[in-house]
């Protein structure tokens, strides 16, 4: 096995310009295959002999020490033969052999002359053939010779060129290149010296017996290195610039590091990345979270901060690291603490509270349950958000609000996704951020107010929100990863029910809350609303007191509603009055007094007391009971006649089903007509008018059939109806009263406006007794009617009298209010 290694910084051992060769002629000799080497004439060549047919040829060198160096043409053959040798090599002197450890042999040869292998003589041990010398052509035409010249200098100098850019070349070698005059050699020395050419071009350049064909190769093999070379040094210098600029960067900014750790300081933008993976560990979040978590916070710590993406990516990781994935501040739950607070901040509403204190109950017994939806259906005024902080506290629990009133768009609930400019979280994941705990109060204020446009539907986006099956993988589109909701207690509030779409209806449990009595609003004012109002004014306590009688004043006078919205406004209103009389120099204590109220509210804004019965005393008027999303009203019908052609009029901004309860109603009266003291054709000579005052208002709903009935019957028979009477239920052609909803509400607006007698469908008896207190009952009469003939006998107690002049009614009247 030959492997040769090349010395390009020793110089040929015999002159360069010395004498030729002389080739042994007619004789055999021995043959040395080599791998992937060419040995020129007049060049040194060290070879390492390891093959055996090798070890044996140069062992039988005497000392005739003159062998054929010749190149394999296939350099993995271990043992050659004469046809996968090339045909041209170059005949060498062996100067030395050096035995190695291994057994190989170090030998040191010398070319000196082309010659061409003829006839193999030999092959075994070694090969040995006859050669013949190979001689130079060179022409004889001074042409031809200045062109090889030319030829030879431009070799020459861009061998310098090579040398002189290369790192390996030994400098010499320029000045051996220079010297030697004949062309021929010094294109064999250039070929020997030049490590980068490949065995071939060796080879090819050794078999070129024309000096000028082989100055042509050499020259072009040349051409192509300078060119590379270039263009590796171009290569080489931008590289180096930027290792050099990332080096000196580098170097900066461990300069600045070193300095701010001198000084106390350290990188801001480190110190944020650390400060933040701190953050997520100590997050508890799930390990799929986490993992998404870390990939984007390693990948803006590989971002510039001028980048544009780095302030989306730092928002995104610190949203991840500041939720509460694992942090509760639910306390354990005292049910009797719980029933105290609730208790103390709200008065009445008893069926509400056994509500939630049942919830209490079983979130003790199964602290992991998944958190129920409430809804809190009511007039406006009735303490439904304030509930929602009560329930808070006697979890306690933070307490979040989400006002959903007027909100359009999805993205306000699920979240925008982060490919939009200013992307941000839903409301239910700030509110979660903001309260700082998984386990908050989330009040969703409004819900019957929600919005729908191109934007999407909100109402449809808290299905999977309120629902506890599915809200435990909650997915924000801004975090895109599920966030666990099933311990939130999600608390909603509505006026009413109609516009919340069914199966987000479907997900929650309602609770209603209806108004409030009198007696209600007056324990509420002095318990809460009175002692607020004088705080929130800066009134020392002393200044002012309010008896029972002006407080029940108010009540009954200046407000009408079914909570104490309107009731708080005008206590801080009289407390605003005081806090100026105060202020002004008078600090002696105000009792406030019914004239009080007149000089600081002005007149009498409602009058419960008489209304009523004034709008009832002449016949034709009845009072009717509605049900609004503001709570219960009470609702006038009045009828007149004049002569005409059986005309029927219906006025007063009402809907379709009302003036079907009207067309009900007069049916039932024309088809029992003599029942109730009329002739059949009554109408023919007369047209009605029916109007319900407030025209303004929009009206309708399947609860005026008796009243329609009542106020005909009233006018066709001049008899006034009962004082203080007010009724609701509908009524079918045959005379059956039908149930209708919303009793409480009504029976309340009935208490509020001085009813004394209410007349209620038969079947309505058992919401009575549900949802109405004994208290709240308490000097009201209730009607059950099954029929229209007994709302009738309750209504118009003076039918079958019949009086004809008005001094009688009035005087009747006048015994029933009495």
């Amino acid at each position: 096995m030959f492997n040769p290694i090349p010395d390009p910084k020793a110089a040929p051992s015999t002159p360069p310009n010395g004498p030729a060769t002389t080739v042994p002629q007619a004789k055999a000799l021995p043959v040395l295959p080599v791998r992937d080497t060419v040995l020129f004439p007049h060049a040194v060549l060290p070879l390492t002999v390891g093959r055996e047919s090798s070890i044996q040829l140069i062992e039988s060198l005497g000392d005739q020490r003159t062998i054929v160096v010749v190149a394999q043409r296939d350099a993995r053959v271990d043992t050659p033969q004469p046809d996968q040798l090339h045909e041209y090599g170059t005949l060498a002197t062996v100067h030395k052999v050096v035995k190695m450890p291994n057994q190989s042999r170090f030998v040191f040869t010398e070319g000196t002359a082309r010659v061409r292998l003829t006839n193999f003589t030999q092959t075994e041990p070694y090969l040995m053939a006859e050669v013949e010398p190979v001689a130079e052509v060179e022409s004889a035409v001074e042409a031809d010779k200045a062109s090889v010249e030319a030829l030879h200098r431009n070799v020459v100098f861009e061998f310098q060129q090579i040398v002189s850019a290369s790192t390996t070349l030994s400098d010499e070698l320029q000045t051996i290149a220079a010297n030697i005059n004949e062309p021929g050699r010094a294109a064999d020395f250039i070929a020997s010296s030049l490590p980068f050419l490949t065995t071939t071009d060796k080879q090819d350049l050794l078999q070129a017996s024309d000096v000028a064909a082989r100055l042509e190769k050499l020259n072009q093999l040349l051409a192509k290195e300078i060119e590379v070379q270039q263009l590796r040094n171009k290569i080489q210098t931008e590289v180096q610039d930027q290792v050099q600029q990332s080096q000196r960067e580098y170097y900066l900014r461990e300069q600045m590091k070193a300095i701010q750790k001198e000084l106390g300081e350290i990188d801001e933008g480190q110190k944020d990345i650390d400060e933040l993976r701190q953050k997520i560990e100590a997050a508890g979040m799930p390990e799929d979270v986490k993992k998404e978590a870390l990939k984007e916070l390693n990948r803006l710590s590989r971002m510039s901060p001028m980048a544009s993406d780095s302030s989306l990516v730092r928002n995104y990781v610190e949203w991840l690291a500041s939720l509460p994935w694992a942090k509760s501040t639910g306390e354990k739950v005292d049910i009797n603490k719980a029933a105290e607070i609730l208790a103390d901040d709200h008065y009445g509403l008893k069926k509400v509270k056994d509500r939630i204190l049942d919830y209490l109950s079983v979130l003790e017994l199964k602290p992991d349950m998944k958190g129920p939806i409430l809804c809190f259906v009511g007039p406006p005024g009735v303490g439904k958000t304030s509930l929602g902080r009560s329930i808070a506290r006697a979890l306690g629990r933070k307490f979040q609000r989400i006002s959903l009133g007027g909100m359009h768009d999805e993205a306000e609930i699920r979240g925008h996704r982060r490919t939009y400019v200013g992307a941000m979280p839903g409301q239910i994941i700030q509110s979660i951020r903001r309260a700082d705990t998984n386990d908050p109060v989330i009040m969703l204020d409004e819900i019957d107010k929600l919005g729908r446009d191109f934007r999407g539907d909100p109402a449809a986006a808290l299905l999977e929100t309120l629902d506890p099956e599915q809200n435990n993988t909650f997915r924000d589109n801004y975090l895109d990863v599920p966030f666990d909701l099933s311990k939130v207690l999600f608390i909603c509030t509505a006026n009413m029910l109609d516009s919340v779409p069914e199966p987000l209806l479907d997900r929650m449990e309602i609770i209603s809350l209806q108004g409030y009595t009198e007696e209600e609003k007056v324990n509420i004012a002095f318990k809460y609303l009175i002692p607020r109002q004088i705080k929130a004014n800066g009134i020392p306590e002393d200044v002012i007191e309010f008896p029972d009688e002006t407080v029940r004043s108010l009540v009954r006078h200046y407000t009408r509603e079914a909570g104490v919205r309107r009731l708080e406004q005008v206590l801080g209103t009289v407390c605003r009055k005081v806090a100026r009389r105060f202020v002004e120099g008078n600090k002696d204590k105000l009792v406030v007094t019914k004239e009080h109220l007149q000089e600081f509210l002005g007149g009498v804004q409602v009058r419960v007391d008489t209304e009523v019965f004034e709008r009832t005393r002449r016949p034709g008027v009845a009072v009717g009971l509605a049900w609004t999303p503001a709570g219960g009203d009470v609702l006038f019908v009045e009828a007149n006649k004049m002569k005409g052609k059986g005309g029927f009029t219906v006025t007063g901004q009402i809907g379709e089903v009302m003036q079907e309860s009207m067309q009900a109603a007069m049916t039932w009266v024309r088809s029992n007509a003599p029942s109730v003291g009329l002739e059949e054709d009554f109408n023919s000579s007369v047209d009605l008018h029916i109007h319900v005052p407030a025209g303004a208002i929009p009206k309708d709903g399947p609860s005026a059939g008796v009243t329609m009935v009542t106020t005909l019957v009233s006018l066709m028979t001049n008899t006034p109806v009962r004082p203080f009477t007010a009724m609701t239920g509908e009524v079918t052609l045959s005379g059956n009263v039908l149930p209708v909803g919303g009793i409480k509400e009504k029976f309340l607006a009935a208490r509020r406006a001085g009813v004394k007698h209410v007349i209620l469908p038969a079947e309505n008896r058992q919401n009575v007794e549900e949802d109405l207190l004994p208290a709240q009952t308490e000097g009201v009469q209730i009607h059950y009617a099954s029929r229209i003939e007994e709302v009738l006998a309750v209504a118009l107690p003076l039918l079958n009298a019949r009086p004809q002049d008005t001094t009688a009614e009035i005087s009747q009247a006048g015994k029933f209010l009495a």
